[in-house]
């Protein structure tokens, strides 16, 4: 590989980790199918690490919420308390099976294009059904989400651990079969990523420290930027586009993702 095609690699999956992170169609599952098919690969730690800039876009984008969350929650406001705990039950399953199976994920799951693509696939056929079920709507604040929703939407994140299922496709099918509607089941998962994505971001940098080197780090710095702009585009506008279009269009996406895979895996051995 030159050295165009070294920065050419981490550069197109920090884009496609931007433009998919939010979407409920998995990045973990089309960085790892872009390695495996394409040939762009990268170790697990880039994965991980270049989700930085993913946070970073939700930061900039929601800067100014987070702020008056944040000044709320100091002068002891109720609604900002209630909802930094409903952030924290969301997270609290998938952190800590996320740190009790993450050798497992990354060695067993991570090599395994055949799980990713069926995750893609039937995950694409759940989400398009939940987006067509009739909705009982009662929870349209993320704010006044009550605490046991917030659990069962964070019972529901654990499977995204699962490559292929994604964090957003889980958490979103999790809160709207709870009574959420879309553009607030979307909005919550934003949130909810910070602190989770933020986690796993520090947990494997630590437990990967010693096998950053210059060249990967420049990788990751690459793919983090091209996340980070992507990825705040994404965020900007996404919420509309749900509100408009509902999931249907990802979840087709899905499908012919994982489809495609399956295909190119059982019939041609790839």
């Amino acid at each position: 590989m030159n050295a165009d095609q070294g920065l050419f690699v981490p550069l197109i999956l920090g884009i496609l980790e931007g433009l998919t992170e939010f979407l409920p169609v998995s990045s973990t599952g089309h960085l790892l199918l872009a390695g495996h098919f394409l040939g762009l690969a990268q170790p697990a730690a880039f994965i991980v690490l270049i989700q930085l800039g993913a946070i970073l876009a939700v930061i900039t984008v929601y800067f100014a919420r987070l702020g008056v969350l944040i000044r709320d929650a100091l002068s002891g406001k109720a609604y900002a308390w209630r909802f930094a705990l409903a952030v924290i039950l969301a997270c609290l399953p998938a952190v800590v099976v996320g740190v009790l199976a993450r050798d497992f994920i990354q060695q067993i799951l991570y090599e395994t294009p055949l799980v990713i693509c069926i995750s893609l696939l039937v995950g694409g056929i759940i989400l398009l059904i939940v987006d067509r079920m009739p909705k009982n709507v009662r929870h349209d604040d993320i704010y006044q989400f009550p605490w046991h929703l917030a659990l069962i939407v964070g019972l529901f994140q654990m499977l995204s651990l699962i490559p292929g299922v994604s964090r957003s496709g889980s958490t979103v099918v999790g809160a709207m079969l709870f009574g959420a509607s879309k553009r607030a089941a979307a909005e919550f998962t934003f949130f909810i990523a910070l602190p989770i994505m933020a986690g796993a971001f520090g947990y494997d940098l630590y437990k990967s420290r010693d096998l950053i080197d210059m060249s990967l780090g420049l990788n990751i710095a690459i793919g983090f930027a091209a996340s980070f702009v992507v990825g705040a585009l994404v965020v900007k506008y996404l919420l509309d586009f749900v509100s408009r279009h509902g999931f249907a269009p990802f979840a087709w996406w899905r499908i012919v993702v994982g489809g495609a895979g399956l295909i190119a895996i059982l019939a041609f051995g790839l």
